[in-house]
């Protein structure tokens, strides 16, 4: 026997609306020894922002200062991560020696010429973040010499990102002039001198 269903009520829809999206609310303030998952972008709770290899660096770098990142995660078209593209490397020197080098204009560098490809990326098992604290990333930032770190599930998919000028932020540093070696040494003469 079917069961007979009402329909439900509607509402006609304004112009100019939006709509939901994932949101991840990371805490505002950490210190060193809160756990490193305070600190992390998850991409369970935050949708992850990415482009194509072939977008040019321009638009890379519109769309990090659009959706407030400075990492974007490059994608083919089978949607497979396939690098990793940064403030850094759309801003920094790798873009000046193209043009130089390659008597190539700025408007033509694509995302591909200058990202770190998936081979040369480090990452870190969720498993391993679970029991750490937002210092071992501090420390594993700057043993890497990065400024960001991937988050992988056991299963090999990326489930996240640290960002040291993130961290940087809910540490109360100033976060655009940081790097993580310095985020290190800052909190270290802190914790040092309420040591003594």
């Amino acid at each position: 026997m079917l069961r007979t269903f009402n329909a439900l009520p509607i509402t006609m829809l304004e112009p100019g609306i939006g709509f939901c999206a994932p949101e991840q609310t990371l805490r505002e303030r950490v210190v060193i020894d809160d756990p490193a998952l305070d600190v992390m972008t998850d991409f369970n709770r935050v949708t992850a922002v990415v482009i194509r290899p072939t977008d040019g660096v321009d638009d890379a770098l519109a769309r990090m200062k659009q959706r407030k990142v400075r990492s974007l995660l490059v994608i083919d078209n089978d949607r497979v991560v396939v690098g990793l593209i940064t403030a850094t490397d759309v801003l920094g020197e790798k873009p000046m020696r193209l043009v130089e080098s390659h008597q190539m204009r700025h408007e033509d560098i694509l995302v591909q010429d200058v990202m770190t490809p998936i081979h040369k990326l480090e990452a870190i098992d969720i498993s391993v973040v679970r029991t750490s604290k937002v210092g071992h990333i501090l420390a594993t930032l700057q043993k890497s010499g990065r400024q960001h770190t991937l988050v992988i599930e056991t299963d090999g998919r990326i489930r996240g990102m640290f960002s040291a000028t993130q961290i940087a932020r809910q540490l109360g540093v100033d976060a655009e002039s940081i790097n993580p070696t310095e985020i290190m040494k800052t909190f270290a003469e802190i914790k040092q001198a309420l040591t003594h």
